[in-house]
């Protein structure tokens, strides 16, 4: 059962970056977007979930570090935009 599970948040995963880069590639969506993002740090959280049940090291820290760029990208997003609604 549990393998199931982590094999669907694998999956899970794969879609959200996937649909983030595609809907990225047909300008549905901005870089800067918040959905964006949050398909990137979604996505990648579930691919290190998955990486670090199979001990595939590699791939978590790559996904890891995606997830990471998603968060500081989206936090300045949100600074940039607070600090506009402000002026």
């Amino acid at each position: 059962m549990f393998s199931i599970l982590i094999n669907t948040i694998g999956w899970l995963g794969v879609i959200l970056c996937t649909l983030g880069y595609l809907l990225l590639s047909m300008k549905v969506i901005k870089a800067e977007s918040l959905s964006f993002q949050l398909l990137n740090i979604i996505g990648g959280l579930c691919l290190v979930a998955t990486a670090l049940e199979t001990r595939d090291l590699p791939n978590a820290a790559a996904n890891l570090l995606w997830m990471f760029i998603g968060v500081y990208a989206l936090g300045r997003h949100l600074r940039n935009r607070n600090k506009v609604s402000k002026d």
